[in-house]
């Protein structure tokens, strides 16, 4: 889970900017976390005290409203009767690694990860990336390499992964749905070398910086067993004792 809030507050500040480069300083005074951050560990707390994701997405999205919604969820969370909005937004699957962590068979990383999107992505493709992001950070976490978590995702979601970072960054913009999103953060971790590396992969996308980084660190944290003690001291530092009490009750 550290490593997806890690992806977050690194990508933040470059989230419109566009960046083409993997050589920029990991952390500066704008590194901050966003609803990203904030709905991961949502997810978190819901399952350490068994409360429906939905009402937790809520309760932190009250906690802080500031931080980067879309304006569908906004409206969402504000509503006196929320319901699924059919949306294929990325928002499913940047919250979704505690899942992967939580549960100990990938049918029940599945379905949870279904379960968690539903709440506000009820379309296909908005189930279907969370899903994929879920599957993919729980098969690096058991041991699978590269290789086979690509085919498992591939052969099970249909994204077209045989792509590069290279190819991708030339001509790649700001997308936010997951089928352009997705397999563009599973690439990155994919190509990388170590967890900062598959950070800096996603970054240098130029795209929706601060999620596709959330999406790829999730999955590299998982695959290289952690991340850098620098990497892990700089983003608890930027976490308010609300967010590190649930990090810490969820990680022991």
């Amino acid at each position: 889970m550290l490593g997806a809030i890690a992806g977050d507050i690194i990508g933040s500040r470059f989230e419109h900017a566009r960046i083409k480069s993997k050589e920029f300083e990991l952390f500066n005074r704008q590194s901050v976390f966003t609803d990203d951050t904030v709905l991961t560990i949502a997810v978190a707390d819901s399952l350490l005290h068994k409360i429906p994701y939905h009402k937790k997405f809520r309760e932190y999205f009250h906690y802080y409203p500031a931080a980067g919604y879309g304006g569908r969820f906004r409206r969402w969370a504000r509503s006196p009767k929320p319901a699924p909005y059919g949306s294929y937004g990325n928002g499913s699957a940047m919250r979704v690694s505690p899942i992967a962590w939580h549960y100990d068979s990938l049918s029940d990383v599945l379905n949870e990860a279904l379960h968690s999107a539903e709440m506000t992505h009820n379309h296909p493709e908005g189930i279907k990336g969370a899903q994929a992001v879920a599957a993919a950070i729980y098969l690096a976490r058991k041991g699978s390499s590269k290789d086979e978590i690509k085919s498992y995702i591939e052969e099970q979601f249909n994204y077209d992964l045989s792509s590069n970072i290279n190819a991708i960054r030339e001509n790649y913009g700001f997308e936010i749905s997951c089928q352009k999103s997705v397999p563009q953060a599973i690439i990155a971790f994919l190509e990388s070398i170590d967890f900062e590396d598959a950070v800096r992969n996603a970054v240098s996308l130029g795209g929706d910086s601060d999620t596709l980084a959330c999406m790829a660190g999730g999955i590299a944290e998982a695959f290289y067993g952690g991340i850098p003690t620098d990497i892990a001291e700089e983003t608890l530092r930027r976490l308010d004792e609300r967010m590190n009490d649930i990090y810490t009750q969820f990680t022991h």
